[in-house]
């Protein structure tokens, strides 16, 4: 690509690097359906999936969105450069042209997003702890103490503030009886002043052994849950370390979102599953 480090393989940049700018206009050239130019459904043919899976796709109001998501969730290979390559492929260079410069600058934020998040060498007289003592590892959250030992959490909470009232029974029912689970909830245990990208990453990979996302209409609009998963997501493709629980606790008027339908769903909606809700939970967070 032009606009980055020539040196860049793009085959290393995962897929959730792409911005929602580029993803829309993914959608715009992809979603309609041409008699001459290739459209979602020879990129998704291409990338593998079923004819099934193809025809279930065509009733997402976005298919190239859910294709996108469903490729990512499902593929440990998936990346901005195999994205291009399928471009190519199925003869839609034209798309690469016109989203090269937006390609290039998500690109080029990613690469410093990990750039600030790389842990230079700390000099020190005496090494007295295997855990790495650097600004990125202490001082991010409440209970941090600098310069020692990070706060470590079962779970990360992914959700929306319109939710924030299911997160705080979540933590009565969680942190505060027998099962005496530690969650990690932003707008409770995350200090106030740094990027809030570089944190959540550094939360999620680092501190968390797993993440609960709460599923909601309201989530599916909300750009910070959307990075949130699909950070997660790339960490764990295909959820082989069951790193990730979707939780429902009320009705939806939208979609389930695609990238996490192959996840088992933990849902208090169900008044005959209700009573086992948190017990199930809760168990799920226990694991090793």
């Amino acid at each position: 690509m032009d606009g980055t480090d020539s040196k860049v393989n793009l085959d290393s940049i995962p897929l959730f690097a792409l911005n929602v700018t580029v993803r829309k206009k993914l959608g715009l050239y992809l979603n309609p359906k041409h008699t001459v130019a290739a459209d979602w459904t020879a990129v998704a043919e291409t990338m593998g999936f079923s004819y099934l899976e193809i025809k279930n796709f065509e009733a997402s109001r976005n298919p190239t969105k859910a294709v996108l998501d469903d490729w990512a969730a499902r593929n440990s290979e998936a990346s901005v450069g195999k994205l291009v390559s399928i471009l190519e492929e199925v003869e839609r260079k034209d798309i690469v042209e016109d989203l090269q410069p937006l390609i290039d600058e998500d690109v080029r934020k990613y690469l410093e997003t990990l750039k600030k998040k790389a842990e230079p060498p700390v000099q020190v007289p005496e090494v007295d702890s295997c855990v790495p003592r650097t600004p990125e590892r202490s001082g991010l959250t409440v209970d941090d103490v600098p310069g020692g030992i990070p706060e470590m959490f079962d779970a990360f909470i992914c959700y929306c503030q319109s939710d924030f009232e299911f997160v705080l029974e979540m933590i009565k029912e969680l942190e505060q009886t027998e099962y005496n689970l530690k969650l990690c909830v932003f707008d409770r245990n995350v200090l106030p002043g740094s990027c809030v990208w570089t944190i959540t990453s550094e939360l999620i990979e680092r501190r968390c052994k797993r993440m609960v996302v709460v599923i909601s209409d309201e989530y599916l609009d909300s750009d910070a849950c959307d990075f949130q998963t699909k950070f997660a997501l790339s960490l764990c493709p295909g959820a082989r370390s069951k790193r990730l629980i979707p939780v429902i606790y009320k009705s939806m008027t939208k979609p389930f979102p695609s990238i996490l339908r192959f996840l088992t769903v933990c849902d208090y909606t169900r008044p005959c599953t209700q009573a086992w809700f948190w017990v199930r939970l809760a168990k799920a967070l226990s694991l090793p």
